[in-house]
């Protein structure tokens, strides 16, 4: 049975890391990857797309105690772990969805985004891209460590088979529920570009999970 994303996410909270970083092909190396590649002065502010517990920022604060970080999710209990985490540090939470909630204009140095928006479709993606290029620096710049399909008939597949299940369980709103629908990398990039990102690279891959920097402008600030 589909479950809305919010209630998926808080059952399994008390599992969350554990499941995370030990059945999770590779999480131990593609979390402090991903941290690794964040900006490393003080005060650098970063945006978290889905940040859950905060796993990759046990890493990054590791690395970059005075970082700002902002992160949002939609579920309640992931963020009250995270915030129990790192009660020192100087975070921001935002209890909602990224697609709806504001990002502002050049407020962020970077944004960064694990394991979370493999559930969307490259239309939902490209209007939450336009608002995320936007609110970074001219500078700044998006690493996205996500899941992808390996075909695009594994795109196109995994897409119906969430459709079929809505359809056969009476589904018919608009609301996320929690299934995985990954795009291509290749399809992911063109939302990006389309998003007016001036450049993609992908940085790293471990088996279908991929490690991509969507950079704002054609100038890379340095961390």
């Amino acid at each position: 049975m589909l479950e809305p994303m919010a209630a998926f996410f808080e059952k399994r909270l008390d599992t969350y890391d554990w499941h995370m970083l030990n059945e999770i092909e590779s999480a131990g190396e593609f979390y402090p990857f991903t941290a690794d590649l964040l900006p490393r002065h003080a005060g650098a502010r970063v945006l978290d797309l889905g940040c859950g517990t905060g796993l990759e920022l046990e890493f990054y604060f590791a690395q970059n105690p005075k970082a700002c970080i902002t992160g949002i999710d939609l579920s309640r209990g992931m963020l009250d772990a995270l915030a129990a985490k790192f009660a020192e540090r100087d975070v921001t939470l935002w209890c909602g969805s990224y697609f709806d909630l504001p990002f502002g204009e050049r407020a962020f140095d970077a944004a960064v985004s694990v394991e979370s928006l493999h559930h969307f479709t490259a239309a939902q993606k490209l209007p939450l891209y336009q608002k995320l290029r936007a609110a970074l620096t001219d500078g700044g710049y998006l690493i996205l460590t996500d899941y992808f399909a390996a075909s695009d008939d594994e795109e196109r597949n995994l897409r119906q088979n969430l459709l079929s299940l809505k359809a056969a369980q009476g589904i018919s709103d608009d609301a996320f529920y929690h299934y995985d629908t990954p795009l291509t990398v290749a399809h992911e990039t063109e939302a990006l570009l389309e998003a007016g990102f001036a450049s993609v690279e992908v940085l790293a891959q471990w088996g279908n999970t991929y490690c991509l920097r969507a950079q704002k402008s054609t100038t890379r600030k340095t961390t």
